[in-house]
Formats: C-alpha cells, sequence, structure tokens
C-alpha cells in the first residue's frame, strides 16, 4: 500500500468513505512474542478516538496479571471523571466472568463451559453493539480445543451489526479464521531470551 493507497479498488459501489469505514476482523496470530502488545497498541489508538472497547481474556488463571490490566482501567476510570477518551470494560474468564453469579473458574473441569459463556456474552454484545473495539485476547486456544465452534465465531462475526471492530489473538488460528478476516498479522520467532534461558521481565512481557 504505497502511500496508503489501496493496489485494488473493488466495485462494490460503495464510496471511499463507505469503504474505510467498514467493521474489520483482525487476527494476530504466531509463535513469535507480540500478539497481545499488538492489539493493546490497536486499542490505545481506539481509546484515544473514544470508541468503547470490550476486553474479553480467555485465561484459565486468575493469576495471570498482564501490565496492560491497570493501565485500561485507568483509562476507563478516566474517561468516566473526564469523558476524555472511550469507556473501557474488563473481562477475564480466569476470575469466572463479570457477569457470572456462579463460581465456574475454581473446578478446571468447567473451563469449557468459562470459554463458551464468554463467547456467548459476546454475541450478546456484537447483537447489542454495546461496543465499537472488542479485544478478544487469546481467543484462538477456546477454538483449537473445541470449546468454541469456529464455525459459529466465523459466522457470528460476518452477521454482526453496525461498524464493530473485533481484534482476536492467540497462537494457531483456524483457518476458517483466517480465511475471513480483513487483517492478518503472524508473528514469527527469529530470536527470544528464553532460548538463551532468560525468563520474562517485569515491564517486558507484563
Amino acid at each position: 500500500m504505497p502511500q496508503g493507497k489501496p493496489e485494488h479498488v473493488p466495485e462494490d459501489g460503495l464510496t471511499t468513505k463507505q469503504r474505510r469505514t467498514l467493521p474489520l476482523t483482525v487476527v494476530h496470530t504466531g509463535h513469535g512474542k507480540g500478539k497481545t502488545t499488538a492489539a493493546f497498541g490497536l486499542a490505545l489508538r481506539a481509546w484515544n478516538a473514544g470508541w468503547p472497547i470490550g476486553v474479553f481474556q480467555f485465561v484459565k488463571s486468575a493469576k495471570w496479571k498482564i501490565g496492560e490490566e491497570p493501565v485500561f482501567k485507568t483509562l476507563g476510570a478516566l474517561h468516566e471523571q473526564t469523558g476524555q477518551g472511550g469507556p473501557v470494560a474488563w473481562h477475564k474468564m480466569g476470575e469466572g466472568w463479570s457477569w457470572i453469579q456462579r463460581d465456574l473458574h475454581t473446578d478446571p473441569d468447567l473451563q469449557a463451559e468459562n470459554a463458551r459463556a464468554g463467547w456467548e456474552q459476546i454475541k450478546r454484545d456484537l447483537a447489542g453493539e454495546t461496543y465499537k473495539l472488542y479485544l478478544l485476547d487469546e481467543f484462538t486456544y477456546p477454538m483449537k480445543w473445541g470449546w468454541v465452534d469456529v464455525d459459529d465465531v466465523v459466522a457470528t462475526l460476518k452477521d454482526r451489526p453496525g461498524t464493530q471492530h473485533v481484534v482476536i489473538t492467540g497462537r494457531d488460528a483456524a483457518p476458517a479464521l483466517v480465511e475471513y478476516a480483513d487483517l492478518v498479522t503472524e508473528m514469527t520467532k527469529v530470536k527470544h531470551p528464553m532460548d538463551a534461558g532468560r525468563k520474562g521481565q517485569r515491564g517486558i512481557e507484563w
């Protein structure tokens, strides 16, 4: 895309402005580092644009803390206090999801049910146009493990109303999802400090 211009303009009857505002499905996959980091960088732009943001972390453990969580919660609070940026909602599967009263996350055998519950809430939010940007972190894994049906995900994303953007991160994205998505980036590892026996660092990995 030299100078930001598309190499091909489809004959779809849309104006340049209409085509520019079409909703995007973005997938960050691959075995390299940086999938979630890139997704949250995009979310920062969305917050600055004033978009409502919904973060859904499909992680198993409530102990998994990432550095972006307090940052985005602070940005959400700043929006509530000053109107700057956009509202932020943060939901984590490892904490049993914020809308579920029963304690699903304490039983490892219920992880699949917990993942499905998260996806069903996302479907409700998409139908209600709750957010402008959805960040589904580590969501490729519930699909890979068969907890969430890939065809249902693709069909739901195809039929979502409005101009809601969806970003999905995680390794081994399903081929059907990759084929459907508008933007797919595969992170390829060339080198990593762990190869030299160095563990993750605060401020770099979390």
